[in-house]
């Protein structure tokens, strides 16, 4: 997938996740700054120093590999340290103190002497690691490292490549399709759809304040909910209509989103975990609905309910279990509602930002006293 017009800025020190679906071009960003692809426009720098006409082996970057790239007869100890022999002239001490560093920080100093062959998936995965680490590199690239492990070995080795960053500080550019891998490694997350840029920001920032429909559908699980909505205004209120219901909302709401756009027509996006079941005191702000899919998930509950063709999905405790085919009535904060423009299909407003019931969460270009 070609990549159009990337231009983005990485300070040093920062683990910056890349994610998007198969196809995107995460991949292809990272082979171009690794040298690996040919950039037929812009510049790649590494602080002051344009690389775009360097050797791979010459831009002080080291990868890792989704297949780890191991060299099948080599010893664990010849594979992380063959880059060394290669490209330096590091003395033979040297080089093996390297090793050994970095095999302790691995923990695989009693792998030395095994071959590829004989190794688990997380430990090549380690091994791999391990040849970049010994590299002091300017900059790290992982490439959907651990896509090739089981569940529980890859959340260990998510928290292994955090604390190996947090001691060695390294700028780290990860590419991946796993959000959750995202949100949790990241200090920044680049999202990418068909080689375009869609978003950078912090993970809290891209949850809650998606830039257009696609970052708000990616970015989640279960993903977001949405719905075509038309703004109705009186002069005390306004309302979001859809066909299955009419969302009653303040003035404030209004204003904030009448301030922004002259667009009368929207999508409106809700998270599942931001729903719940309404009561009497919600008249005017609740969804009905039939429920049709209950998935029991451990402590909670994703309930599937259909309203008039669209489907809402719920997070709840497994407390609350309501039976397949029964009638429900959801819920939700005008705080929590996210409304695109649908024609555009970009942000227009996050509805904590009309500043009634709660504040934005902390996120690029907020603080926590904001």
């Amino acid at each position: 997938m070609a990549v159009e017009e990337l231009d983005l800025e990485i300070p040093d020190g920062e683990f910056v996740v890349v994610v998007g679906p198969s196809g995107c071009g995460k991949s292809t960003t990272l082979r171009m700054l690794a040298g690996l692809e040919t950039v037929t426009d812009g510049e790649i720098r590494v602080g002051d120093e344009v690389i775009n006409e360097k050797a791979p082996k010459n831009r002080d970057i080291a990868m890792v590999f989704q297949d780890y790239a191991l060299y099948p007869h080599k010893t664990v100890e010849q594979n992380i340290a063959y880059g060394l022999r290669l490209s330096t002239d590091l003395s033979d001490e040297e080089i093996q103190k390297r090793v050994e560093e970095a095999t302790d920080m691995m923990g695989i100093s009693d792998l030395l002497d095994k071959k590829p062959g004989a190794l688990s998936g997380g430990q090549q995965q380690r091994v791999a690691t391990g040849r970049a680490i010994v590299r002091e590199p300017e900059v790290f690239l992982f490439d959907e490292p651990l896509s090739n492990l089981d569940a529980k070995l890859r959340k260990h080795m998510r928290t292994e490549l955090a604390r190996i960053h947090s001691e060695l500080g390294i700028t780290t550019i990860y590419v991946t399709h796993d959000q959750e891998e995202a949100m949790t490694l990241s200090d920044r997350i680049v999202v990418l759809n068909n080689g375009k840029l869609q978003q950078v920001g912090t993970p809290k920032d891209v949850y809650y304040r998606p830039a257009n429909l696609f970052v708000a559908d990616f970015i989640g699980s279960p993903s977001m909910n949405f719905f075509d909505v038309s703004l109705r205004t009186d002069r005390e209120a306004g309302r979001l209509v859809h066909n299955g219901f009419s969302y009653e909302t303040s003035q404030g709401f209004v204003d904030a989103l009448t301030q922004r756009t002259n667009a009368t027509d929207f999508v409106l996006g809700i998270r599942p975990e931001s729903a719940r079941f309404g009561s009497p005191a919600d008249e005017g702000k609740t969804v009905t609905g039939t429920v049709e899919v209950v998935e029991v998930v451990g402590s909670d509950n994703f309930i599937y309910v259909d309203i008039d063709g669209d489907e809402f999905r719920l997070r709840t405790t497994s407390r609350r279990e309501p039976e397949i085919g029964s009638t429900v009535e959801l819920t939700f904060d005008e705080s929590d509602i996210n409304l695109f423009n649908a024609a555009s299909e970009e942000a227009v407003l996050h509805g904590y930002e009309s500043g009634l019931t709660q504040e934005a969460p902390v996120g690029q270009g907020r603080t926590a006293e904001q």
